[in-house]
């Protein structure tokens, strides 16, 4: 298992996370049934798709070609929430 740290969005049609320091977007498919809920208590129905920090335990897969997830290379299977939080380090932008 993979730690993984950057910035979490979720709104209708959009599930992604993108690693501080990298352009590069995965597909976010969570297994842990903890991370949408937790995105929803932090962040307002009407401010959704607005980023958080998280760390996460998971895995990466090829992403597969149909639906959303079609639209991006790589998916990130969450296995465990770590940590979520609306403060952004400085480093991960």
């Amino acid at each position: 298992m993979v730690i993984f740290k950057g910035l979490y969005s979720f709104g209708p049609g959009e599930k992604t996370f993108r690693a501080c320091g990298s352009e590069h977007e995965f597909w976010v498919a969570d297994s842990s049934a903890q991370l949408e809920l937790k995105y929803s208590q932090l962040i307002s129905f009407e401010k959704q798709g607005e980023p958080v920090y998280i760390e996460v335990e998971g895995i990466q897969i090829p992403s597969a070609k149909d639906g959303a997830q079609g639209a991006y290379e790589r998916t990130l299977i969450v296995k465990k929430v770590k940590k979520i939080t609306k403060e952004i380090p400085a480093g991960c932008k």
